[in-house]
C-alpha cells in the first residue's frame, strides 16, 4: 500500500474539504433558486449519491484531462485532436487541429497497436476474406477457424490444455466469475481487484471476503478464519473457495506474490483465479506473463485470464484451463453465449501478433521488442526516482505510477504535460482511492531512448512547476554520486 508523506496528506485533506464545502454549498443554493435541480414530487433523487456529487463538482472542473480524442494510432506518438468547452467542461467542442504527442498513456505494451511489417497486411487479408464482423455469437454462426486457431495458439502460449477467447476484455472477468461459483461459495479478492473482478464477485451470489493488497499472510488469515466459521448463519462448509489476483496491478504497477499464494492455496484447497491483463505478452523472458517471470508453474493456477488490447494491440479476452473447465464454460458463460463474436481482423491480429512474439515469423523482432519493453521500464522507473518524484511499483513492470495525491496537481500536472508535446494519463477516483490520485505512465517498445529522455525532461520540469518531487534528497545524493564519479 501507498504511504502518503504527512503534508502531502495535510493539504490533500484540506484541498479536497474545500471543494467538498464549495460543492455542497453550490447544491444547496442550486436546490432553492434553480428549477433543475428539484425532484418530482413523491419521488427519491434518481442522480444524487456521492458519485454524482464528485462527478458535478469535482470531475467536471478536469473532465478535459480525462476525454481527450486521438486522430492516430496510438504509437509512441499521437495526434491529439484539440477541444474546448464553452460550459465548464460539461461539454466539449471538437475543432479540426491536431497536437501531437509522444504517447505515455496507451497499453501499447509491445508496440504492436500500429501498422506492423507482419501483422498489418494479413489483418487487411482477414479483413477481406471474413469481413468486418461476424454479426452473430460464438454459440450461432460466430465462430470461424481464425476464433479456433487462436484459442488453440493461446492455450500453447500460456501452458494450459485449453482456452476459449471473448470478445471483451471486462466482460471475460464479469461473465465468467458467475459461472464458476455462486451461493454458498466464497470468494476472496485482492482489495486492488479491477473493476470487472468486483462485478463478476457481486454478480456471483457468492461470499466475498477480501485480504490486504499484496499480503499473503493476512490472506492465509482470512482463509482460516473463513473456513472455520462457515457458511453465514448455517456453518456448513464452503462448497467452493477461489482466490482471485491479478498478475500486475494496473494501478499500482507492483506484481502479485504469486508463489506465496500459490502454497497458501494448495494448503487450503483453494482454487486459484489470475488475471494477467496487464501482464501476458509484456512480462517473462518470452512474453508468457507473471508465472514465467516469476517461475510458477501454469499448471498450478486454475484459471488464467488475460486480455488482448495491452500487448497484442487488439481487443477481447481470454479464459484457459484444464478442458474440462473450457468445455463447461462454452456451454454456460453468458459472455460466450449470448456477446458478439469477435471480429475476425481483430482474432487474425492476436494470432499474427502472438506469433511475432513466438518467434514463428521467421524473425527475433518478438524478442527484441520484449528486451526493448523491459530495458525502457526500468530505464524511466529509474529516472524518475532519481528526480525524487514518488514512483510506486516493481521492476520490469511496464505500468509506471507518478503520485499526485493534491487534487489541484491532477489537472497541472496533465495541462502542462500537454502544452509540451507530452500527453499522459491522470488516475483519481474512482479508479483510485479519492487520497490516492497519481499519473500512470505506460511505456511501450516503441518508445526509443530519445523519446523517454524527452519525457523525463518534460515530466521534471512539470513536476517542478507543480511541485511533485516529493523526496528532493534522491536528486542531491544523485548529483553528489555525479561529483564523485
Amino acid at each position: 500500500m501507498v504511504a502518503i508523506p504527512y503534508f502531502a496528506a495535510l493539504t490533500t485533506y484540506f484541498s479536497y474539504g474545500l471543494l467538498f464545502v464549495f460543492g455542497h454549498l453550490r447544491d444547496f443554493f442550486g436546490s432553492i433558486f434553480r428549477k433543475d435541480y428539484s425532484t418530482p414530487q413523491g419521488y427519491a433523487p434518481l442522480c444524487r449519491d456521492f458519485e454524482d456529487f464528485y462527478t458535478r463538482r469535482l470531475y467536471y472542473r478536469i473532465q478535459d484531462c480525462f476525454n481527450r480524442p486521438i486522430a492516430s494510432a496510438p504509437n509512441a506518438w499521437i495526434d491529439v485532436i484539440e477541444h474546448y468547452s464553452k460550459d465548464t467542461n460539461k461539454k466539449f467542442i471538437r475543432t479540426e487541429k491536431t497536437h501531437p504527442c509522444l504517447n505515455l498513456g496507451s497499453y501499447n505494451y509491445l508496440g504492436f497497436a500500429a501498422s506492423d511489417e507482419y501483422c498489418t497486411p494479413r489483418v487487411i487479408d482477414t479483413l477481406q476474406k471474413f469481413s468486418q464482423s461476424t454479426c452473430s455469437s460464438r454459440v450461432d454462426g460466430g465462430t470461424t477457424i481464425l476464433h479456433e486457431e487462436l484459442e488453440t495458439l493461446i492455450a500453447r502460449f500460456v501452458g494450459k490444455p485449453a482456452a476459449m477467447v471473448y470478445g471483451m476484455g471486462f466482460a471475460t472477468n464479469s461473465t465468467t466469475l458467475p459461472t464458476l461459483i455462486g451461493k454458498g461459495g466464497l470468494i476472496i479478492s485482492d482489495a486492488l481487484n479491477h473493476s470487472s473482478i468486483v462485478a463478476g464477485a457481486r454478480g456471483s451470489g457468492a461470499k466475498v471476503a477480501v485480504f490486504r493488497h499484496n499480503v499473503p499472510a493476512h490472506l492465509e488469515e482470512v482463509l482460516r478464519e473463513s473456513i472455520a466459521e462457515g457458511q453465514p448463519r448455517t456453518h456448513r462448509p464452503w462448497k467452493k473457495i477461489i482466490v482471485i489476483v491479478e498478475g500486475i496491478y494496473s494501478m499500482e504497477g507492483e506484481f502479485c506474490r504469486l508463489k506465496e499464494i500459490v502454497v497458501i492455496c494448495k494448503k487450503y484447497k483453494a482454487y486459484i483465479y489470475l488475471d494477467e491483463a496487464h501482464s501476458i505478452g509484456a512480462i517473462g523472458k518470452t512474453g508468457r506473463g507473471v508465472c514465467e517471470h516469476l517461475g510458477v508453474d501454469p499448471a498450478n493456477i486454475d484459471v488464467m485470464m488475460g486480455t488482448f488490447t495491452k500487448s497484442f494491440g487488439s481487443c477481447g479476452g481470454y479464459i484457459a484451463g484444464s478442458k474440462e473447465l473450457i468445455k463447461y464454460l462454452k456451454h454456460i458463460s453468458p459472455g460466450h453465449l449470448y456477446g458478439t463474436s469477435m471480429s475476425p481482423p481483430a482474432v487474425q491480429q492476436i494470432i499474427s501478433s502472438l506469433k511475432v512474439v513466438l518467434g514463428e515469423d521467421g524473425s527475433d523482432r518478438g524478442a527484441r521488442k520484449l528486451s526493448q519493453i523491459r530495458d525502457n521500464s526500468n530505464f524511466f522507473r529509474e529516472e524518475l526516482c532519481k528526480m525524487g518524484c514518488e514512483v510506486i511499483g516493481d521492476a520490469d513492470s511496464p505500468v509506471v505510477p507518478i503520485m499526485l495525491y493534491n487534487p489541484a496537481k491532477i489537472p497541472a500536472f496533465s495541462r502542462e504535460c500537454l502544452k509540451r508535446n507530452v500527453a499522459v494519463v491522470t488516475v483519481a477516483f474512482p479508479a483510485t482511492p479519492l487520497l490516492l490520485s497519481r499519473a500512470r505512465v505506460c511505456i511501450s517498445a516503441a518508445h526509443t531512448k530519445e523519446d523517454l529522455q524527452q519525457a523525463l525532461e518534460v515530466i521534471s520540469e512539470v513536476c517542478d512547476m507543480v511541485h511533485l518531487k516529493y523526496f528532493p534528497s534522491a536528486v542531491e545524493d544523485e548529483r553528489q554520486k555525479k561529483k564523485l564519479r
